[in-house]
C-alpha cells in the first residue's frame, strides 16, 4: 500500500467517498450505500462524491511515457519506435486486432521487456521494478482467467490481499468493489455459475480493489451483449468521474469516442495519433447549398486557407476552423443566400481508417 500523503494535503482515505455515493448500475433497486464522508482522497486527488457520470475530468499530469519504444517477436514487429506521452483521465488504447495494444500493456506491467527504448510509468520503469509499478497499476486482461471453483468474493478478496491488503480489509473490499459492479447479490456464487457479463465485472472488480493509481483495461467489453457492453462502458466513465486514471484498449471505436478523453491510435506497432479525443472535429465539413455565385464563396474561403469544393449548386466546405461562422460572414459580403448548411462530422472510425 501507497502511505498517505503528507505536509498539507488532507489525510489519506480510501474506498470511502467514490463508492458510497454509487448505486449499483446493474442490480435493479439496489440501495446506496451510506456515504461515511462528503470528502475523501484518492491517491493525490481530492474526490467529490457529487461527480456527475459521463463527464470527464480534464487530463493533466503524464501516467505513461514512451521513448524509442520497441517490442518484437522475432521476425514480427509488435511495437515500433513509440515516442507517447499519456495524461491523467480515462485514455482509449485504439487499434486492430495485433497493432501491440496487448504488448504495451504487458511491457507497462512488467511482463515483457522492450527490445530497445524506455517506457516509465509516473516515472517508474517496470523493467527495474516491475512489483513497485504494479503495486500501483490494476489490470483486467483480455483473455479468461478466473477459477471457477471461488466464489466472486473469495476470489477478488484474494487478489486484495496479493496486493498486501490484511484479511479483514480484503473481505472489506472484495463485497463493496462486487456492489460497485453489480455483483452484491451474486457475489457468494462461484464463478463457474457466471455468464459472460458477470465474469467481465469481476475481472474489473480485481483489477481495481487494491487501489490502484491506474487501471489498464484490455478488451474490457469483448464478448458482450449490446447491454452488458453499455453496462461496462458506464462504469468506465464512472470511474473517470471519481478521478481514477484509466487505459482502456479496444477495437471497438465507439466504445472509446463514448468514454476517453484522450486517444492513442496504433496500427501495425505504430503511433498513429495521440490527442484529445475531440481534436479530430477539424477534419469536419460543412456543405452548404447557396443561393447566387458559389463561386464567389469558394475564391474567398480559398484566400482565407480553407479549402471548398463546387458539387452542382452545393459547396464542400473544410475542413477547418470556425467554418459556419465563415461561410455566414462570407455570404453576408457577398450578397449570397444560403439555404441550408449541414456538418458532416468527423469520427474516430473514419479517422482511424483514413490512417491505414
Amino acid at each position: 500500500m501507497r502511505p498517505a500523503s503528507t505536509g498539507s494535503a488532507p489525510t489519506r482515505t480510501r474506498w470511502i467517498a467514490p463508492w458510497s455515493s454509487w448505486s449499483s448500475p446493474t442490480v435493479p433497486g439496489s440501495p446506496r450505500l451510506s456515504p461515511l464522508e462528503f470528502d475523501a482522497v484518492l491517491g493525490d486527488r481530492v474526490i467529490d462524491r457529487d461527480a456527475t457520470p459521463g463527464i470527464v475530468p480534464p487530463v493533466s499530469e503524464t501516467v505513461v511515457t514512451a521513448r524509442g519504444l520497441t517490442h518484437d517477436y522475432g521476425s514480427v514487429i509488435a511495437l515500433e519506435d513509440l515516442e507517447l506521452d499519456v495524461p491523467e483521465g480515462v485514455v482509449g488504447l485504439v487499434g486492430a486486432n495485433g497493432a501491440g495494444k496487448t504488448t504495451l500493456f504487458r511491457i507497462l506491467l512488467g511482463l515483457l521487456h522492450p527490445t530497445k527504448g524506455a517506457v516509465t510509468v509516473f516515472g517508474d520503469d517496470p523493467e527495474q521494478d516491475p512489483m513497485g509499478v504494479r503495486a500501483r497499476v490494476g489490470y483486467m486482461p483480455e483473455g479468461e482467467c478466473l477459477p471457477d471453483d471461488r466464489t466472486a468474493a473469495d476470489f477478488v478478496a484474494h487478489t486484495a490481499e496479493l496486493a498486501g491488503i490484511p484479511r479483514k480489509e480484503a473481505i472489506r473490499r472484495s463485497s463493496e468493489t462486487l456492489f460497485l459492479v453489480g455483483l452484491a447479490e451474486e457475489r457468494f456464487r462461484h464463478l463457474s455459475d457466471f455468464s459472460t457479463g458477470m465474469r467481465q465485472r469481476v475481472k474489473l472488480a480485481q483489477a481495481i480493489v487494491h487501489d490502484p493509481d491506474v487501471v489498464l483495461l484490455d478488451e474490457p467489453a469483448s464478448g458482450l451483449d449490446p447491454e452488458g457492453r453499455e453496462q461496462m462502458l458506464e462504469l468506465i466513465r464512472r470511474l473517470g468521474n471519481f478521478g481514477i486514471n484509466v487505459i482502456v484498449s479496444s477495437h471497438v471505436l465507439t466504445d472509446i469516442e463514448s468514454t476517453a478523453s484522450w486517444v492513442v491510435l496504433l496500427d501495425g506497432g505504430r503511433l498513429m495519433r495521440s490527442g484529445p479525443i475531440d481534436a479530430g472535429t477539424d477534419r469536419d465539413t460543412v456543405e452548404v447549398d447557396v443561393h447566387g455565385d458559389p463561386q464567389a464563396l469558394i475564391d474567398e474561403l480559398d484566400r482565407q486557407g480553407v479549402p471548398a469544393q463546387l458539387f452542382g449548386r452545393r459547396v464542400v466546405v473544410g475542413p477547418g476552423e470556425d467554418l459556419e461562422s465563415r461561410i455566414v460572414s462570407i455570404a453576408a459580403t457577398q450578397g449570397l443566400g444560403l439555404f441550408a448548411m449541414t456538418r458532416t462530422t468527423t469520427s474516430l472510425e473514419d479517422e482511424f481508417l483514413g490512417v491505414r
